[in-house]
């Protein structure tokens, strides 16, 4: 079996179960100096775009496509080669169409959907520069109070949010732009779960939680982070019942990620956002149920995607996963992206490096993130 892979970065997570199903990989990239081109079989640098790794795929006779795309701004352009190339050359895309992709990219269309399938969503409003003159004036077009949050309908990685309480800040805000999406600000835990589809099947994995919701607007990515959820008030079976219901009427495929935020004074969930490519928390996922988001995708490509059967295979470990810089401590075993032989991986650029631990109790992944890095981070 022959699979195409659209971009190298993200390889690595997959790479050695690429090798243990024995399947031939091929890369396409555009940038000459990524990493991780040598763990393919063979690798292209083409121009940026989906005109060349079409041109790759038909060429090569390949199986199957796997975009491993981590930014936003190509999966329109991904999901129209997906279109092309399944219909003309009957090579499986394993990702995301393009409804599914427009919906997710832009905001307003997200919250909408949302909406529309009787999910809760933060109190909106579009409000434009010229819709007010002063505070008096904003909060009444807006409808409710402060605190607030601030977006364009497209960006990721909290890219031109601002969170305030301060009237200040929106003159600020919109001296950059003539438009933005005014939410409500929810006060709660935000929770992300990965929804794996196929051919109308599909796996929600875990909820994992990443903080609690700040006026700091402080990423997740710096936090604390861990799986599974465990609130009181709500089953974690919920969550993975909302994803579901999202991925079914948003008709994904491939791996998504839904943001959540759930609000323990309201004992309510609020749907936030959608991602149409691999997640931030797959690491947390993976070691979570002992299921590789993106190895699933090699799977799918594979033809071994069984719901039924997955589900049963379902682990049940506790997972932390701590910002660390540059990681000093003892290094992982081989395979370093792999669970297969310990308990932890590394994973990030230098300087930003994260570390996600797995343990059969919570108690016992604190304490192996004790010895990993010195800190206890019980509290």
């Amino acid at each position: 079996m022959k699979v195409l892979f659209i971009g190298s970065r993200l390889y690595d997570d997959l790479a050695y179960h690429v090798d243990e199903l024995g399947i031939e990989s091929i890369i396409t990239e555009s940038n000459e100096e990524a990493p991780h081109l040598d763990l393919a079989s063979k690798y292209y640098i083409v121009p940026r775009g989906m005109d060349k790794p079409m041109e790759v795929a038909i060429e090569e006779k390949v199986d199957a496509i796997i975009p491993l795309i981590g930014i936003d701004p190509p999966l329109k352009d991904l999901a129209i080669m997906k279109e092309k190339i399944e219909k003309e050359n009957n090579i499986p895309v394993i990702s995301s169409n393009f409804n599914a992709v427009d919906i997710a990219s832009d905001k307003i269309k997200t919250k909408e959907f949302f909406k529309s399938i009787g999910l809760n969503v933060p109190e909106a409003k579009v409000l434009n520069k010229d819709d007010f003159s002063n505070e008096g004036e904003f909060l009444e077009k807006l409808g409710f109070q402060f605190p607030i949050v601030l977006k364009q309908g497209e960006g990721q990685g909290g890219k031109d949010i601002c969170i305030t309480s301060q009237f200040e800040d929106v003159l600020q805000y919109f001296e950059s732009f003539n438009q933005a999406l005014v939410e409500n600000f929810i006060e709660g835990a935000e929770v992300s779960i990965e929804v794996i589809g196929w051919n109308g099947e599909y796996l929600p994995l875990v909820p994992v939680y990443k903080g609690d919701t700040s006026l700091e607007g402080i990423h997740p990515i710096k936090r604390l982070r861990y799986g599974p959820c465990d609130f009181e008030a709500i089953d974690n079976e919920e969550f993975r019942q909302l994803a579901k219901k999202i991925a079914v009427n948003l008709g994904s495929e491939g791996t998504i990620d839904m943001d959540l935020i759930y609000s323990r004074e309201e004992n309510k969930v609020y749907a936030i956002e959608i991602n149409t490519r691999p997640s931030g928390t797959r690491y947390l996922s993976y070691a979570t149920t002992g299921l590789s988001p993106l190895g699933l995708l090699v799977d799918i490509a594979a033809g071994n995607f069984d719901v039924k059967d997955l589900e049963n295979k379902i682990k049940h470990y506790y997972s932390l996963e701590i910002p660390i810089g540059d990681y000093e401590g003892p290094a992982p075993n081989e395979p370093v992206k792999e669970y297969v032989n310990g308990n932890f991986i590394v994973h990030g650029p230098k300087g930003y490096q994260r570390i996600t631990i797995r343990g059969n109790t919570r108690e016992e992944t604190y304490e192996i993130a004790k010895e990993l890095t010195g800190n206890d981070y019980r509290s």
